[in-house]
């Protein structure tokens, strides 16, 4: 069918419109779009058992296998699918680099993808297809959520466009407003090598939201506030979704006077550091400095000749406990429940399928504990599907990507906290600086109690280079 490409794939995010998309190119001759075939969490769509025979299994044993499937199994036509940025990490590579894989770029405002993905998580509605059953709900905008939804995009389409450029290729980019555009999809088709053209688009999906976005945001006012330190220029449809911007720096958190800025690294004694940082000053938590930009931050810095910017490691069996605790054990408020229903099923992980309850013991938290141990050693290797995120991605990785921006002036331990903290206020004028309180990690059961040899060499296999870097001995 084309004489360029054996197979394409569809780069975009959730509420981008790609399920639109997906549809106008299953309507072409010769054109097969198989969903969201890398996901996570399921393989094609949330209710497929399989993908050209190949079960979820066997894709995440190999991937590989399925990306060759598709690309040999659509005779004289091309097979593709979506592909977002949290999706399979190990296949990506293969992708990109390959010069007969067509590439299409979908993408759309942040800010309204982000409305409404939080409108359809409130109305429980991912797609319309029929106009009398459609859910009213409102969106209410949270400012660092909406950041981390911002800076997730903006380094995957970094990604993608740097790719493109090292290996010579280009992309196919369509706006989410092109989308309603016949002549669009059917230039698409074209590029792709169908011979077929449409007369009109697939009219089953609807467009779920077409409210002004002003009505469709509980927390509107809000909203602009907290969008109005971001160039607005910069939220349109660009597909690099500038300013580019370390993922870290909304993060920071500085003192209300004194100049001290922390950097925080997740699943470390963040919690701690605050309330020493409100306790330094005698403040509430609410008059801490957050939210920075980059510009802001050296805005920050300017203002403040003689500040000092710090971060703090925790032992990385002890983080690794608190993100398994307060992102996997638990359902709650924060919890990754996508992940966690992952890891349960492809991963074998023993936890309960709802909230700990009485019945959870202190052994079976301890084998729970030890499996995620496990898996971490895969993900940190780039054996899973499942994405490594920065609440256990290894602290030594985390640091080098502070230091795009700027590197922190001193690198504390969680247990030297009460030596070094105090005497770094110091060191910027303050006369009497308070002693840091720890902070337990919440948990079913303390690392204490469950804490084992195996348990430590489970944490030194998958955290070999922080604890090579930073110098840690055994936790106990």
């Amino acid at each position: 069918m084309s004489d360029r490409f054996d197979y394409f794939v569809v780069f975009a995010e959730m509420r981008t419109g790609s399920n639109f998309l997906e549809a106008n190119l299953n309507a072409f001759d010769g054109l097969s779009c198989l969903g969201e075939v890398f996901n996570q969490h399921f393989i094609g769509y949330p209710n497929a058992e399989d993908v050209l025979g190949i079960s979820q299994a066997e894709r995440d044993r190999d991937p590989e296998r399925l990306l060759t499937q598709i690309r040999e199994a659509t005779p004289g036509g091309i097979g593709g699918f979506r592909f977002f940025h949290d999706h399979d990490p190990r296949i990506l590579p293969k992708i990109l680099a390959d010069e007969r894989c067509a590439k299409i770029v979908l993408t759309r405002n942040p800010v309204d993808s982000y409305v409404s993905w939080k409108i359809a998580q409130a109305t429980g509605q991912w797609k319309l297809t029929n106009v009398k059953k459609r859910k009213d709900g409102k969106a209410r905008f949270d400012a660092q959520e909406f950041e981390a939804h911002l800076d997730a995009l903006q380094a995957f389409q970094v990604t993608l466009m740097n790719a493109l450029q090292v290996s010579g290729q280009t992309a196919f980019y369509v706006a989410y407003e092109d989308l309603q555009n016949v002549e669009v999809m059917n230039g698409l088709a074209k590029w792709l090598g169908a011979q077929s053209q449409l007369d009109s688009l697939n009219t089953a999906l609807k467009r779920q939201n077409p409210e002004p976005i002003s009505d469709k945001v509980e927390n509107f006012a809000e909203m602009e506030t907290a969008l109005a330190r971001l160039d607005r220029f910069n939220l349109t449809r660009t597909p690099n979704f500038e300013p580019r911007r370390g993922p870290a720096v909304p993060g920071y958190v500085a003192a209300a006077k004194t100049p001290l800025i922390y950097m925080p690294i997740k699943s470390g004694p963040e919690e701690a550091v605050q309330n020493w940082l409100q306790a330094l000053d005698e403040v509430e938590d609410k008059a801490l400095l957050r939210n920075f930009s980059q510009k802001s931050l050296r805005q920050w810095k300017r203002e403040r000749p003689g500040h000092r910017s710090f971060t703090v490691l925790r032992h990385p069996l002890a983080r690794a406990h608190d993100a398994f605790c307060n992102k996997i054990l638990t359902t709650g408020k924060g919890s990754y429940n996508g992940i966690r229903k992952t890891l349960r099923r492809a991963h074998n992980l023993p936890i309960p399928e709802e909230e700990p309850g009485s019945d959870y013991t202190l052994e079976a938290h301890r084998e729970a504990f030890t499996a995620f141990l496990v898996f971490l050693k895969a993900n940190l290797s780039g054996q899973t599907a499942v994405r490594i995120d920065g609440h256990w991605a290894s602290q030594a990785h985390v640091i080098h990507g502070m230091g795009e921006l700027t590197l922190p002036d001193m690198i504390v331990r969680e247990d030297e906290m009460a030596s070094y903290l105090p005497a770094l206020a110091m060191q910027v004028g303050h006369g009497a600086p308070p002693d840091p309180v720890h902070v337990p990690i919440r948990a079913p059961y303390s690392l204490a109690q469950i804490y084992d040899d195996r348990l430590e060499s489970a944490a030194r296999e998958a955290y070999q280079r922080d604890y090579l870097m930073f110098g840690f001995g055994d936790w106990l």
